[in-house]
């Protein structure tokens, strides 16, 4: 799996399929962390809050995520934004390795481990995080897989460290720690204890104190999201989503006590008002699939009777909706005239220049150069780009690549390159003779 998932991640970006949010952002994160410094991002400023100036957003008062330092020494030797890429799908296979280990010493059925293993490895929500830059999710994904295979082994201490582990990956991972303590209380109570009150007690102490004495704004920007939506809304989208998570595994994963474990990553998404969280799409539901596999191993080997190549049938039969089937299309791995003129206007960037740049385009630019994103405002929050490099067709921000283009142009920029609505234009001090 972790070639499938390297294979079509490095081509996805390759193809101009990534993005600076979040791609390049956690590659500008990345580069601080491998550079001494806490992470930082000029990308992120394009969304900061209202009265934010500084030259890099702090990326610990967005979300709280210290295990991203872990990829550090991989940026002293390869500082290049597909490590990510690769150090992504590499972190998928270890949880496939680690769910499969668990079929095989679980359950008796001759091909139980390879069939659930495949069917994990080609679950939708990894394919939806492969498929969708790079995040610091990936790291709940084998921490969860481990914690579950610990759990079913009865190593109820090494479950809990596991999880405990979860705290550096993401600040609303404590409360999912925090269920799995309450099952640990019936078998080993001083470690479902600890592992309940480190849960509990970091995930506040991140979101009451930590993350707002980081915030310019001296707020955790997530506990009120101002968006037009309720509770009520978007329940066809939701219940889509969690169709499709009990369909994985036949509806049988829900007998196991280790399912309780889904509940807090689906209530704060299906309650939130941003409809960016109800979907199947983006990163938000790796996490739910190895508990979700984990449970399916718990119940079967507790003699619930499932052919076991039903999760891997039904994976076949979603897997025409999802990100890897484009591995099989021909022109997935041919470029048409957008990547032949995004290519030939990356080309033009110097290293080491400071430079504005569009979503798709950033993240190619952000390993070698100073890049903020193409957004309204940031000709005037940053006096010191000297290039815009920008592909028009991009839809994010809305508005904001051609609201910037026509800036430049009444500022006197001069356009350097045009091709296949990509542009590259240049300042009038970058100009300039030196």
């Amino acid at each position: 799996m972790f070639l499938v998932y390297t294979v079509y991640a490095l081509r996805e970006h390759a193809r101009f399929g990534t993005t600076g949010y979040d791609l390049g952002i956690f590659d500008q994160a990345v580069r601080s962390y491998a550079e001494g410094r806490w992470p930082a991002s000029e990308l992120r400023t394009a969304t900061a809050p209202p009265g934010f100036t500084g030259e890099a957003y702090p990326l610990l008062s967005d979300h709280f995520h210290p295990i991203l330092a872990l990829l550090a020494p991989l940026y002293l030797v390869a500082p290049h934004v597909e490590t990510l890429l690769i150090a992504q799908a590499a972190l998928m296979g270890v949880s496939t390795f680690v769910i499969t280990r668990a079929a095989q010493r679980h359950l008796r059925a001759r091909w139980a481990a390879p069939a659930i293993g495949l069917a994990y490895g080609f679950s939708w929500g990894l394919q939806q995080l492969i498929g969708f830059d790079f995040h610091e999710v990936a790291f709940a994904v084998p921490l969860l897989a481990l914690a579950g295979s610990a759990y079913l082994e009865g190593r109820w201490v090494a479950a809990a460290w596991w999880a405990a582990a979860l705290l550096l990956v993401k600040e609303d991972l404590g409360a999912t720690a925090a269920v799995l303590a309450l099952l640990l209380l019936r078998h080993h109570r001083r470690a479902g204890l600890l592992l309940g009150a480190t849960a509990l007690a970091g995930t506040a102490l991140t979101v009451l104190v930590v993350i707002p004495a980081l915030a310019p704004d001296g707020q955790y920007g997530y506990l009120a999201q101002p968006q037009p939506y309720g509770m009520l809304d978007g329940w066809p989208l939701k219940a889509l989503t969690i169709g499709a998570l009990v369909v994985i595994t036949a509806g049988v994963a829900l007998r196991s006590p280790f399912a309780l474990l889904l509940l807090p990553t689906l209530a704060w998404r299906l309650f939130s008002p941003n409809p960016a969280y109800w979907g199947m799409g983006l990163h938000y539901s790796a996490v739910l699939m190895p508990i979700a596999f984990i449970a399916l191993i718990d119940v079967l080997r507790r003699g619930v009777r499932l052919p076991v190549l039903v999760p891997l049938v039904i994976a076949a039969m979603l897997f025409p909706a999802q990100p890897l089937r484009f591995l099989v299309t021909p022109g997935f791995w041919q470029d048409g005239p957008r990547e032949t003129a995004a290519r030939s206007a990356i080309d033009l960037i110097p290293a080491g220049a400071r430079v504005a740049a569009s979503n798709s385009l950033a993240p190619h630019l952000s390993d070698r150069a100073i890049v903020d994103l193409v957004a309204d405002g940031v000709l005037t929050r940053r006096k010191d780009i000297t290039w815009i490099v920008a592909d028009t067709t991009d839809p994010f921000p809305t508005g904001g690549v051609i609201a910037v283009i026509r800036q430049a142009e009444e500022n006197g920029w001069r356009s350097v390159y045009a091709e296949g609505g990509v542009v590259v234009l240049r300042s009038p001090a970058g100009s300039e003779p030196s």
